[in-house]
């Protein structure tokens, strides 16, 4: 399966947004553009989004063209992105399709993100339940309380400084300056980080991703018809798993009700379906909606060993001239983070580092790029891409 076209938009803040359809079209476009095909010669469409009206996908696509191709919405919370480009990658993997369009769009509000129906089951009420037993109650943003309390969890176990947590912040800024997609471009110190409102736990405002809106698309092929029609083969999808939660994402450790096993478990699978070491990785675009998942995630996809996040930061090991280079967009700290766009917005970012055209973004030599994306109640998806003829197969 390879990714012959990407495309998105610049992500903004609600109040500068243009309307979801709008963003979504603009990003189908590109991605079209960029593989060198008409909508017309896709078969299928997975739409993904979380704050909208059913079918808001065929709304969204039909300004590009009416085509009467299947459009399937996804809606995975913060994973949607990846949902979508997951099931993309299924149908053109089971032989169902050969050419298959992945695009995700969001449109939100401002604030805090949080539960839209209150006459009815609620899907986080187990995560509430154990994070209120674990660490009581609190008046924060109930993201920041579930990620800021595993943050808090983290570095009660192994001393890690909040210095630390700020610094990923930083690091975010630093790597947004290059990127012009991102919303939040301007550097911030260590100081001016700690500095911020404080929200919870280790976690300070410019420690919490923004409510953004924008879009992203992925066109996914066979290589024969890829070679049929003369595209790019340049970029193949070499492994991907999604994982849900298990048993253990609810026995009261908050890391792991944050999706650290379903982070694990899911890259663990990508590396045993592609003979791959997390440490042959070059370039990953991580969940990074707060500094603290950014840390565990380190851990979790196996970059560096439990209990070392810490060193790992502070000798420079995820940023230009490290290990591996961590979120050179930007990640969703500084790029921002429309949910449904987000895993698409990566997948972009990464086609591009392989492709050599990230500009100023750009890792050397990169042949190997993992995407993490995750959402709570919940889903983690991980995919590998890899610079076609990287490697002998």
């Amino acid at each position: 399966m390879y990714v012959t076209g990407v495309g998105m938009v610049p992500f903004a803040t609600p109040s500068r947004s243009e309307p979801y359809d709008a963003l979504a079209q603009g990003a189908v476009r590109a991605a079209l553009s960029d593989a060198g095909i008409d909508l017309s010669q896709v078969e299928q469409a997975y739409a993904g989004y979380v704050y909208g009206d059913s079918t808001s996908g065929q709304k969204a696509l039909y300004g590009v063209g009416m085509t009467g191709m299947p459009v399937i919405n996804v809606n995975n919370n913060c994973s949607t992105g990846s949902s979508a480009l997951w099931l993309a990658r299924q149908a053109v993997q089971s032989g169902a399709a050969d050419c298959v369009l992945a695009f995700g769009f969001e449109q939100m509000e401002r604030g805090a993100i949080g539960s839209k129906w209150a006459d009815r089951p609620d899907p986080f009420a187990a995560f509430s339940a154990v994070a209120h037993e674990a660490q009581g109650t609190s008046d924060a943003p109930f993201a920041a309380q579930l990620f800021g309390g595993a943050g808090a969890a983290y570095a009660e176990t192994y001393g890690t400084r909040a210095e630390t947590f700020a610094a990923i912040a930083v690091k975010a800024r630093k790597h947004a300056a290059n990127n012009p997609y991102a919303v939040f471009r301007d550097p911030v110190s260590v100081e001016q980080v700690l500095a911020s409102p404080h929200i919870y736990g280790p976690l300070t405002r410019l420690q919490c991703c923004p409510p953004t809106c924008g879009a992203a698309a992925a066109v996914v092929t066979s290589g024969s018809f890829a070679r049929r029609h003369g595209l790019r083969t340049d970029v193949r999808i070499a492994g991907q798993a999604m994982t849900t939660d298990v048993a253990t994402s609810f026995a009261g450790d908050m890391p792991k009700l944050v999706g650290y096993d379903m982070s694990r478990t899911a890259a663990d699978k990508v590396y045993e379906q592609t003979g791959v070491s997390p440490t042959d990785i070059e370039v990953v675009e991580l969940h990074d909606c707060f500094t603290a998942n950014e840390l565990l995630s380190y851990e979790a996809l196996g970059l560096t060993p439990e209990g070392t996040a810490e060193k790992f930061i502070l000798e420079g090991e995820n940023t230009y001239g490290g290990r591996v280079v961590t979120n050179p967009s930007g990640g969703l700290l500084s790029k921002g983070h429309p949910l449904g766009a987000t895993g698409l917005a990566q997948c972009a970012e990464l086609t591009w580092q392989l492709r050599g055209q990230a500009d100023g973004r750009q890792v050397d030599d990169v042949t190997l790029a993992l995407q993490h994306n995750i959402g709570l109640g919940g889903a983690a998806v991980v995919t590998l891409y890899e610079k076609a003829d990287s490697r002998a197969r």
